[in-house]
């Protein structure tokens, strides 16, 4: 999965922390929008293009999955849970 990231990365895909905003200040990818998987859903407009690739992670990949699953239901077409922070592409 990790090839599939980097390629999605340096595509220019949209990186989105789903982590809590403490968590986020805690530590992040460095080009990771902080978007709490709670608010998520109000903040839709955000994430651009229903088209445009995004990533999504968190702490373990369980709310990133539940994000993912969130933004499929709401149209988005290219997105990739990628577990957690700890496996994102260093």
């Amino acid at each position: 999965m990790a090839t599939s990231i980097q390629e999605k990365l340096e595509a220019g895909a949209r990186v989105v922390d789903v982590r809590t905003a403490e968590e986020y200040v805690d530590g992040h990818y460095h080009s990771a929008v902080n978007i709490p998987v709670a608010e998520l859903a109000g903040r839709l407009a955000e994430l651009g293009a229903k088209t445009d690739s995004l990533i999504v992670y968190c702490a373990s990949g369980a709310r990133s999955a539940a994000a993912a699953r969130l933004l499929k239901t709401s149209g988005f077409v290219d997105v990739v849970n990628a577990g957690g922070l700890a496996d994102m592409p260093r």
